[in-house]
């Protein structure tokens, strides 16, 4: 599958914490165009990816969700009024700290397991889920899939521990 270009989407990265360690651009770009590759149809093209630190993750995760902890990923997808049709598919914000953690824990590359967090993230955007088993197993396959075609292990292979905190 082909990957859209970079002149077909639109990511605004935002960084609120001071990180070296944080995906690029291009990189997200690539990520986020794998996703994007299997829904060609899907014309919401502009995303928001935020770093943020435990204290923002936090704070969204209590007053968004109602579990007053930090996480790696949450997804916000954008509700357009009715009648008003924009290409904004949502924002993701991920917690760096969570994340470096995580991968530390599951001894897996930071990229491996940002790209993973990302691609998450986009399918949430997309509307897939895991609150059941079944949406569960159709949501990590898809992932699976998408990330070996970034050359990235499967991160729920018995050699990797699942992420704790999943809260995506």
């Amino acid at each position: 599958m082909n990957e859209p270009t970079i002149d077909e989407l639109i990511i605004d990265r935002q960084a609120a914490i001071n990180e070296p360690l944080l995906p690029s651009l291009t990189q997200l770009t690539h990520w986020v165009g794998c996703v994007f590759a299997h829904h060609p149809d899907d014309q919401r093209r502009e995303v928001t990816i935020r770093f943020v630190d435990e204290r923002e993750s936090q704070t969204l995760n209590r007053d968004y969700r109602g579990k007053d902890k930090t996480t790696n990923v949450l997804s916000f997808p954008f509700e357009s009024p009715p009648g008003v049709e924009l290409p904004l598919l949502g924002d993701l914000v991920i917690c760096h700290a969570v994340v470096a953690q995580e991968a530390r824990e599951q001894r897996k590359p930071l990229e491996h397991h940002y790209a993973h967090m990302v691609v998450h993230g986009i399918l949430h955007l997309m509307g897939y889920d895991h609150i059941n088993d079944e949406e569960a197993e159709e949501m990590e396959q898809f992932e699976r899939e998408l990330l070996a075609e970034l050359n990235i292990p499967d991160p729920y292979s018995d050699s990797f521990q699942a992420p704790d905190g999943d809260e995506a």
